[in-house]
């Protein structure tokens, strides 16, 4: 049997070119379009929500990978770019999303290459996994950097 799950959000038009949108577990936030397309500055945007979601969804997946590879995640910080392309009809499709996770991760006595090959395995069960990086057309790219500490 399949299961299925929901999630939801409310936007409300505030005025111009500015909403609020209420997230389903809670949150709710102004947002607007990006300022070089008559926006806000400094509040949330669709493209930046877009590029986020697939950052957070790749960590919180490497972070359910590392628990499972029983690995001593000590730090991770990543860094993600949406390349959006403007066609001549102007329709724009976010073509590619870049990451580029920062990961250290502890040894614990053990050999510190074989932690990194558990930690390359984990990233690629974090990929595998990742709901919003299978559910967008753009391709996805993770380029991570390891360091393992003893």
């Amino acid at each position: 049997m399949t299961e299925t799950a929901v999630y939801n959000t409310t936007v409300t038009w505030v005025g111009g070119h500015e909403g609020r949108v209420h997230m389903g577990n809670g949150p709710e936030m102004s947002f607007s379009a990006p300022a070089d397309a008559h926006g806000m500055p400094d509040v949330l945007t669709p493209e930046d929500a877009f590029v986020a979601a697939v950052n957070t969804c790749i960590m919180l997946m490497f972070v359910w990978a590392c628990e499972r590879f029983r690995l001593d995640l000590r730090t991770y910080e990543c860094r993600a770019e949406g390349t959006k392309v403007i066609e001549l009809d102007r329709t724009e499709i976010f073509s590619s999303v870049r990451l580029e996770p920062r990961i250290t991760i502890g040894a614990g006595g053990e050999d510190p290459a074989g932690v990194r090959r558990r930690a390359e395995r984990a990233m690629a069960a974090a990929e595998k996994y990742s709901l919003v990086a299978h559910s967008v057309k753009a391709k996805v790219t993770v380029e991570p950097e390891f360091a393992v500490e003893p």
